[in-house]
């Protein structure tokens, strides 16, 4: 079990560090997602140019997103769809345990959904006595771990193909193997029979398009195609933000997002799902719930500065370019979504008090903001936090000190008076270590920049 707090960064981090399988396992696969990315991006000659129209179409949706939430809301709902509202997980999980037990499900597949995670759906319904079986293969293995992800995109990123083989044997009772192909086939074998009985399934969403009431998911595996068609109810849950204007906006979206999280071209599925089906021997399911979830981003959406990190599209390529997160990984945040962009999101979602530590967790070296195919400025909105929390927790005497550099650093009089009084102050007043601890503090010269270029 590794279920960790984003409160205990500083030591979550030092135990990471001092595991050798974690780091390897980090930096074979970090380094492969970030040398793809590379090369898909390059294919495409007019990739910073659909990074600033994805953007442009990102900021658009966060300046009326009431707007396109209501469009969105009466199309889907047009053609067949239940819109729910949640204000929080809470909520959220209520109403979806609330759907489950009216159909009265047994058994619950879920495809990938970090939105789920963000709520904790998996305990509200194990607690309600349903049995839930992720079938996305790394979340299934990190399910019989007992584990959260520790990525956005590649939720047991962190574990080598032995400790899989190891834990197979253990939960699944095959013999013991390392062989990959051996793996996924028993992983394959058991999770079909869990989507043939399977009542409710519930998914993600990548997009939601206003214009036709279409949510859009993409995958790999085809377990989210299984999972949306086969069991008789589908609930798919969003947050508010990931609605888009117009289908034609999906062009973009669909060139970015892969290229951004695997490297790939294209998904291998890209499933559209506008209502419930319409004939009996159609593919689809009976009923189509879209839970819409806020959980704290209208909050997000309210503050000028913040509101950007909205515009993420979930692609983890901040995380794999983060020299933080490549050795540490994600279980050290002690939040569902880690790196650069969980240290930016998860104080918004969960409170700045309970997440103090994770917008320090940055060299600021802006690889994020390179690699972001939605230009967040992730360095900038780390630096705004520090800043709320720096203004929470100062001490009186510190707000004080910094009041008066401010004033000082707006006089070249009072500027020039404090040099010399820091001359001869530095020799008799002791400075704090809690600035001297982790830097450096040079001594002030004797003489002064103006002083020295006068001689010249």
């Amino acid at each position: 079990m590794n279920h960790l707090s984003s409160e205990t960064f500083r030591e979550n981090a030092r135990a990471a560090l001092a595991d050798k399988h974690l780091r390897g396992a980090l930096k074979n696969a970090t380094s492969l997602f970030g040398e793809r990315r590379k090369a898909a991006a390059s294919s495409l000659p007019n990739w910073e140019d659909l990074r600033s129209q994805a953007r442009a179409t990102k900021d658009e949706v966060l300046s009326h997103l009431d707007k396109y939430l209501e469009e969105f809301v009466r199309m889907a709902e047009s053609r067949g769809a239940k819109i729910h509202w949640a204000r929080d997980a809470a909520e959220a999980n209520a109403i979806i345990c609330g759907l489950a037990a009216e159909c009265k499900a047994r058994v619950i597949v879920k495809s990938k959904s970090m939105t789920t995670e963000e709520t904790h759906l998996n305990t509200a319904l194990e607690a309600a006595g349903m049995q839930v079986v992720e079938t996305d293969l790394g979340e299934y293995i990190i399910q019989l771990a007992d584990e959260p992800p520790s990525h956005i995109i590649a939720p047991a990123i962190h574990k080598t193909r032995g400790q899989v083989a190891e834990l197979f044997t253990a939960e699944l009772g095959i013999p013991p193997t390392d062989d990959i192909g051996q793996l996924t086939r028993t992983a394959r074998a058991t999770l079909r029979d869990r989507f043939a009985a399977a009542d409710v399934g519930i998914s993600g969403v990548n997009f939601a398009i206003a214009e036709t009431g279409t949510i859009v998911i993409v995958e790999n595996e085809g377990n989210i195609r299984l999972t949306t068609s086969l069991p008789r109810m589908h609930i798919a849950v969003m947050g508010i933000e990931k609605v888009i204007p117009r289908f034609a906006d999906l062009d973009v979206f669909l060139k970015l997002l892969p290229r951004s999280g695997t490297g790939q071209r294209l998904t291998t599925y890209q499933s559209f799902i506008t209502g419930t089906k319409r004939h009996a021997h159609d593919e689809g399911p009976e009923e189509l719930h879209i839970l819409l979830l806020d959980n704290g981003r209208s909050r997000m959406l309210a503050h000028p500065v913040t509101r950007q990190s909205l515009a993420c599209i979930r692609c983890g390529a901040c995380l794999n370019a983060c020299p933080v997160y490549q050795q540490v990984g994600g279980h050290a945040y002690g939040s569902v979504y880690p790196g650069p962009i969980g240290a930016v999101i998860t104080p918004q979602l969960m409170g700045i008090a309970k997440a103090a530590q994770l917008p320090y967790a940055s060299s600021l070296c802006g690889a994020c903001r390179e690699v972001c195919p939605v230009k967040i400025d992730i360095p900038r909105l780390l630096l705004h936090l520090r800043g709320e929390i720096s203004q929470r927790k100062g001490s009186p005497a510190e707000r004080l000190a910094f009041k008066l550099w401010a004033r000082v650093m707006m006089s070249p009089a009072l500027y020039k008076m404090s040099a010399v009084a820091g001359r001869v102050l530095q020799r008799v007043v002791p400075i704090s270590r809690a600035w001297t601890s982790g830097r450096d503090l040079r001594p002030v010269e004797r003489r002064s920049f103006h002083e020295l270029w006068s001689d010249e």
